[in-house]
C-alpha cells in the first residue's frame, strides 16, 4: 500500500496499539487487499441482513476501486430522493503541515448504513459483529462522522448496531430480531474532535524511519502480528524479556523495573516461572519424567486422541442456533490401542448443512464406548460434547458419557515440560517444534480462526467446486496433525531422554 494513499479506521486502530505496525503496513505491506474493505470476515453476511430491515435502501459499492466507489456515492447523494444508502464509501482531507509542507493527509470511510433524517441530515448507523460496544468501536464510529461532516453531510445521528445475544434462529433467512441499536452520538462527539490530530500523527509516524518500539503483549493478542518475525529479528532489548512470563506475571517485574527474564532471582519467584528462568538459563528443557508417566499411565485404553473444529458465526446459519454458538463442523481422532496400533477416524461437513447430528453419529461410530477421550485444553472438547448432547437429544446419553471420560493433556504439559523456544506458551504449536518434527507453517491452514473463517468460506453458495475441495482436504490435514501432534508429545513427555 503506497504510503501517500488515504488512511482508513483500521489504519488509525493500528496506530493506537502499534505505530510500529501502522509503518510497516503503510512502507511493505506484505498483503495486497485494499484497506478501505478490510473487516471481520462475517461483515458481509451481517450486513446483508442488517440491510434486509431497510428494502428501499440503495446498494453503492461493490469494489475495490477507491475513486469509483467514493465517485458512485457523490451520484447516488445527489439523485438519491433520501433513499438509505448501503456501502457508501467517502474521502477527507485533515489538516495540512504548513510548516513541513506536508500533503493534508486524507482519510476514507465506509459508511455502512445512512439513513435520511430530514431535508439535508442522515442517520449513520455502524453493523457491529459483536454482543457489545467497546471503546475501538466507538473511535471508529468518530473516524466516520468526522469524514462525512467533513464533506458536507449533516449527521443527526449515530447508532451502533450490535447483535442480540438472546436471538435464536426459527425459520431459514428470518433474521428480525438479530440486532440492537444503540445511539452514541452523544457518546462520540468528544471522539470526533480529536480525529484531526490523530492523523496528523499517523501521517508523521508513515513519512519517519521506522519506529523502535519494544516487543509486548500486543505482539501476539488478540493474534500474532505477522511482522512480529521482523520486529523480533530488530526488538531493542534483551533476547529474553520478562514478558515471556504467562498468566500477566511479567508485570510485577516489569513494575519493579526488571526487563530480562534472566536477570530475575528464581528464589524470589513462583515455582512456574522460577522454572521458565532455570530453563531459559540453561538451555535445557525441564521435564518431569516421573510426572508425567504417573499423569498419563492412568488414561486407560483404547485412548480417543480428539480434537474438535467448529464455527461460531455472528449470524446462526442453521435452525435453533444463537449468535456466535460453537458448532462442530469436523473432528480428527486417533485411536491408539493398548498393543500400541492406531487408526484414524474423521468427520467433515462442508455442504452447508446443519453438520451437528451428523457430527454426533460419527463419533458413536467411532468412539468404543470405554475409550478415555485425550484432547488438549479439554474444556472446549467438553463443552462441544456437551452442546451436542442438548441439541441433538438422540444422542444425548453417549455425548455426555463422553465428555466425562475426557482427559485433559495440556496441564500434564505445563506441570512435567518447558523447553526455551516455548517463550512463556504451552499452546500445542508453541510446544510441538520442542518434541516433534511437525510445522505447521507447512500447513495451508495454520490455526483454529483460520479453519474457521475457511469453513465458512467453503460453505458459501458462490465458493466455486474445486475451491471447496481444496478447503476440505486442508481442513482435514490441519485436524489431522493437530491430534498426531498430541500423542507425539505424550510420546516424548513419557520417553526417557
Amino acid at each position: 500500500m503506497p504510503a501517500t494513499s488515504p488512511f482508513t479506521s483500521h489504519d488509525l486502530d493500528t496506530l493506537a496499539v502499534c505505530p510500529r505496525r501502522l509503518w510497516l503496513e503503510r512502507n511493505i505491506q506484505a498483503e495486497t487487499t485494499q484497506a478501505a474493505f478490510v473487516g471481520h470476515p462475517e461483515r458481509d453476511p451481517i450486513l446483508h441482513a442488517a440491510l434486509a430491515e431497510n428494502p428501499e435502501g440503495q446498494r453503492i459499492c461493490n469494489g475495490p476501486d477507491l475513486q469509483a466507489a467514493v465517485n458512485e456515492t457523490n451520484r447516488h447523494l445527489a439523485h438519491t430522493n433520501h433513499r438509505p444508502l448501503f456501502n457508501a464509501c467517502f474521502v477527507a482531507a485533515g489538516p495540512a503541515n504548513a510548516a513541513a509542507k506536508d500533503p493534508a493527509p486524507r482519510i476514507t470511510v465506509t459508511a455502512d448504513i445512512l439513513l435520511p433524517a430530514g431535508e439535508d441530515s442522515w442517520i449513520l448507523v455502524e453493523v457491529l459483529p459483536a454482543l457489545r460496544i467497546r471503546e475501538r468501536s466507538l473511535e471508529r464510529v468518530a473516524h466516520k462522522v468526522w469524514v462525512l461532516e467533513r464533506c458536507g453531510l449533516e449527521i443527526a445521528g449515530t447508532i451502533i448496531r450490535t447483535i442480540n445475544p438472546e436471538f435464536v434462529l426459527e425459520r431459514p433467512g428470518e433474521y428480525r430480531g438479530l440486532f440492537s441499536d444503540h445511539h452514541v452520538l452523544g457518546r462520540v462527539r468528544h471522539l470526533v474532535n480529536e480525529v484531526p490530530g490523530i492523523l496528523e500523527t499517523a501521517q508523521a509516524v508513515v513519512k519517519d524511519p521506522e519506529p523502535e518500539l519494544p516487543l509486548g503483549p500486543h505482539c501476539t493478542n488478540p493474534a500474532p502480528c505477522r511482522f512480529l518475525p521482523h520486529c523480533t529479528t530488530r526488538a531493542p532489548g534483551p533476547q529474553w524479556p520478562v514478558t515471556i512470563l504467562p498468566d500477566g506475571g511479567w508485570k510485577k517485574w516489569k513494575r519493579k523495573g526488571y526487563d530480562d527474564l534472566l536477570a530475575l532471582d528464581e528464589q524470589e519467584m513462583k515455582p512456574r516461572e522460577a522454572m521458565i528462568v532455570a530453563a531459559t538459563r540453561s538451555g535445557r528443557p525441564f521435564h518431569d519424567l516421573e510426572g508425567a508417566r504417573e499423569a498419563i499411565g492412568q488414561w486407560t485404553y483404547p485412548r480417543a486422541w480428539i480434537d474438535f473444529e467448529a464455527a461460531s458465526p455472528a449470524l446462526p446459519r442453521w435452525i435453533g442456533t444463537q449468535p456466535f454458538q460453537q458448532v462442530p463442523f469436523q473432528f480428527s481422532l486417533h485411536l491408539e490401542q493398548a498393543d500400541g496400533s492406531i487408526s484414524n477416524h474423521e468427520y467433515l461437513c462442508c455442504d452447508g448443512s446443519d453438520p451437528r447430528k451428523g457430527c454426533a453419529q460419527a463419533l458413536v461410530a467411532a468412539v468404543p464406548a470405554n475409550a478415555t477421550l485425550i484432547a488438549y485444553n479439554a474444556g472446549f472438547e467438553r463443552s462441544v460434547l456437551r452442546r451436542l448432547a442438548r441439541d441433538v437429544p438422540d444422542y444425548a446419553e453417549p455425548m455426555l458419557s463422553m465428555a466425562e471420560r475426557t482427559v485433559d493433556l495440556q496441564p500434564v504439559a505445563r506441570n512435567c515440560w518447558y523447553h526455551p523456544a516455548q517463550r512463556g506458551s504451552w499452546s500445542i504449536k508453541a510446544i510441538l517444534p520442542s518434541v516433534a518434527d511437525l510445522d505447521y507453517d507447512r500447513l495451508e491452514i495454520k490455526g483454529g480462526a483460520m479453519a474457521q473463517d475457511r469453513f465458512l468460506e467453503a460453505i458459501d453458495p458462490s465458493t466455486p467446486r474445486e475451491r471447496r475441495q481444496e478447503i476440505e482436504e486442508a481442513l482435514r490435514a490441519y485436524c489431522r496433525q493437530d491430534t498426531w501432534a498430541m500423542i507425539l508429545l505424550a510420546r516424548r513427555l513419557t520417553a526417557a531422554g
